[in-house]
């Protein structure tokens, strides 16, 4: 068989719900929560005269007056909220029923010094967002042991548009957010776990759902730093009928440190109207983005010690790529008399061409081994879901039906190059995907301390594939789970309240992989369809509290299983399934805001990492590989999980107030991981700092220096261990003389191949707002 070896970049994986009203405490009094983890909660029932002890809460805005004396009602936070961020249409925010989960806001993102548009995601506690390759292709995501590669397992939604590829020529969930203008994203929901009825695809081990502003001042910002870095962004916003019309723009360039530079060209736009809030409101938006680039991939640690490459170098410059993304979507939300309703539809077109060569001279000793990745796909899509306001046995109650739908006619294409010059076709596919999820979720106030959230949700896939190039890979597959849902809330209880959850999820793997029944590039080798949708299973236990004034902590226990870690490999054309596995671990979170001009985080999350079983398969590979100890090591088999992390942690200080100075410390750490399934070889420990310098000056205008790498730390943004092969190997020349076994030369040189971190980098930024 063919020996296995990690493939790098492709792992099988308008309102903030302001002043919510918590359940009255005790004592008498209501706890208020802050804004990043405010909650929305089910109704509470009170009576028209004002109990002793008690305040009266205010009528629902439904009625427009208070209730008669001696009459009872059912008072409904998502109605009575003041305007606040959240966007025109998004509908209200569900309260918060688990510990992990959290709303980010504008301020906290803003304040981060970020080297590209997918860091703002780093704001959300326990992600780490990081890059292999070059800056237009999609960013790489670490979260709860996950390597999440361009976000398997990790749902990304932008204003209620999925930005999940599935089926893509480069990895399966490919999330792309190099078209995010971050100074337009108004706030991020954040959810982790397979426990909410309405997240789907991707969502076992999280989900981001991150909303755009509706409205802004005019502003002008200018941003110049070294490695070539160049940024112009400018945004308005301006009264038009009911509603507001906002325009956004930007275009960048960036080389990098790179021998080969990057030569990022990027141009970026958004418009987008609305009117009315988040219950009662609508938007319509349309996106454009278009970028190119060259990009320094991952090189092996022995090029850079030996001295053939500086470790800023690249052995094929000719990578990199082009992408384009054109978006329309709009979404509209309403309350009634018995609940609130919700709607979104999207159609998105997008094309992405990227040039890799992670092999060297592995497969091909004499022109390389670097490929071609086409995805060229119109994506459209619709959600609708209905809540109703009710009782159960008169207990407060709250039910939400949901339907989602999206289907993706795909285009991909898969060849051999040379210097990006056509060399031979490995595969080309047509590819029509459909979905269509059902849910339904019951709340339920038992007490004043207990609440119980119950929910299902169904998934339907159904897949084409038509391969141009091998008739016997083409065929038609479908498959649909049914997954129940737990939550439990308990309390507040002096300002602290308990969590648990439970539940089944999936994710949805590479629609040729449940096809194919023969190698692409061997016919003659026959292989097994991979399911097309696979199981997940989770559950948590957390606590939070605010009992300290201005620090909200939070710790939540969890632990996720998956039956399998499919991994469609887009350099080979074919798919192989790994075994389960199980994640266990904590994260805790804390967020201090002693003061209006002091905010401070600190967040630590731990998982337990491995796969489950006993891999006979990479047995016989390494059996296969005796004699030859720099091929053999690192195949031997066994149950570490590569690239998962066992500690991620973060920390940062901020200070300012809306004028006058300001700044940020931020600090994040990746700790060591196993690279390989036998431990053999294990990165090394990321340690990272960023800062930010700044004035604001009250008629708007703002002056900032941001300092990324603070320490100048020579660390790797990622590293992996799998085979490949150069021109100065031993083995090479044993291999091109026919000297070396087949199964050595098919696996290469087991070493640690990296992308270093950017060095000491400045950027410093001027902007107004008039």
């Amino acid at each position: 068989m063919r020996p296995r070896r990690p493939e790098p970049g492709r792992r099988g994986g308008a309102l903030t719900a302001l002043s919510a009203l918590m359940l009255l405490a005790d004592d008498g009094s209501a706890v208020a929560q802050s804004n990043s983890a405010s909650r929305e909660l089910p109704p509470v029932e009170v009576s028209g005269g004002e109990a002793p002890g008690r305040k009266t809460l205010v009528a629902s805005r439904r009625t427009g007056r208070p209730p008669p004396a001696g009459r009872r009602i059912f008072v409904y936070p998502a109605t009575t909220q003041a305007p606040d961020a959240r966007s025109a249409g998004s509908g209200a925010k569900g309260e918060a029923s688990m510990a992990s989960e959290i709303t980010v806001s504008r301020d906290e993102i803003d304040a981060r010094p970020i080297s590209r548009p997918g860091e703002v995601l780093e704001a959300v506690p326990g992600l780490i967002v990081t890059q292999h390759s070059g800056e237009g292709k999609a960013n790489q995501y670490f979260l709860r042991g996950y390597n999440l590669d361009h976000g398997t397992d990790l749902a990304i939604m932008v204003d209620g548009v999925p930005v999940n590829m599935r089926t893509h020529a480069h990895g399966q969930g490919y999330a792309d957010l190099n078209w995010l203008i971050p100074e337009t994203v108004a706030a991020m929901d954040v959810r982790k776990g397979p426990y909410f009825a309405d997240e789907g695809d991707f969502a076992s081990v999280g989900s981001v759902h991150i909303g755009l502003i509706d409205r802004t001042g005019r502003v002008a910002q200018v941003s110049a730093g070294s490695f070539g870095y160049r940024r112009l962004l400018g945004m308005d916003s301006a009264k038009l009928g009911d509603g507001s019309l906002l325009v956004a723009g930007e275009v960048g360039t960036y080389n990098g440190p790179w021998e080969s530079p990057d030569n990022v060209r990027k141009l970026n736009g958004l418009v987008r109207y609305s009117q009315g809030t988040a219950t009662d409101g609508a938007s319509v938006t349309g996106m454009a983005y278009v970028n190119k680039w060259s990009s320094t991939d991952q090189v092996p640690q022995r090029a850079i010690t030996s001295g053939l490459l500086d470790r800023y170098g690249s052995e094929d410059p000719s990578d990199g790529g082009n992408a384009n993304r054109f978006a329309l979507s709009g979404r509209i939300a309403q309350t009634d008399d018995v609940g609130a309703w919700k709607a979104n539809a999207y159609v998105v077109k997008s094309q992405l061409d990227l040039f890799n060569n992670f092999t060297y001279f592995l497969d091909d000793p004499v022109l390389g081994d670097q490929f071609h990745q086409h995805d060229d796909r119109l994506m459209a899509g619709a959600n609708v879901s209905r809540t109703l306001n009710g009782s159960f046995a008169g207990l407060p109650m709250q039910t939400t039906f949901g339907l989602q739908s999206r289907y993706d006619a795909i285009d991909l294409a898969l060849t051999n190059t040379f210097q990006r010059g056509f060399r031979a076709n490995i595969r080309s596919d047509k590819v029509g995907e459909g979905s269509v999820g059902v849910y339904a979720e019951n709340t339920v106030r038992w007490t004043d301390w207990l609440s119980t959230i119950v929910g299902w949700r169904g998934d339907y896939y159904a897949a084409d594939v038509t391969s141009l190039f091998n008739a016997a890979n083409s065929g038609r597959a479908d498959a649909a789970l049914g997954s129940p849902k737990f939550r439990m809330v308990l309390g507040p209880f002096n300002q602290t309240e308990f969590f648990l959850g439970a539940g089944y999820g999936m994710h949805s793997n590479d629609a040729r992989g449940a096809t194919t029944t023969e190698d692409p590039a061997d016919p003659a080798t026959r292989l097994t369809p991979s399911p097309l949708l696979v199981r997940t299973r989770g559950a948590e236990v957390g606590v939070r509290s605010r009992i300290v004034p201005g620090l909200d902590t939070s710790l939540s226990l969890f632990i996720l299983d998956q039956d399998s870690e499919i991994l469609f490999s887009g350099d080979a054309g074919d798919t192989s399934a790994t075994r389960a596995s199980r994640r266990y671990g904590f994260e805790w979170t804390n967020h201090y805001r002693p003061w209006s001009w002091l905010d401070i985080d600190a967040d630590l999350a731990m998982t337990h990492a491995r796969f489950r079983g006993y891999d006979s398969e990479q047995a016989e590979v390494y059996a296969s590989l005796a004699g030859y100890p720099e091929a053999q090591i690192g195949n031997a088999p066994g149950n570490y999980i590569p690239n998962a992390p066992a500690m991620v942690a973060s920390a940062g200080v901020t200070l300012g107030e809306k004028t006058g100075w300001f700044g940020t410390l931020r600090w994040r750490y990746l700790a060591s991981s196993p690279l390989t399934e036998d431990n053999a070889f294990r990165s090394s420990a990321t340690s990272i700092f960023n800062g930010r310098l700044g004035y604001r000056i009250d008629n708007g205008w703002r002056l900032q220096l941001d300092v990324l790498n603070l320490f100048n730390t020579k660390a790797n943004q990622i590293t992996y261990a799998y085979g490949s092969l150069l021109k100065t190997d031993t083995l090479y020349n044993l291999c091109t003389s026919g000297a070396a076994p087949a199964a050595v030369c098919q696996n290469g040189v087991m070493d640690y191949v990296l992308h270093p971190v950017e060095p000491l980098t400045f950027r410093v930024t001027v902007a107004g707002t008039f």
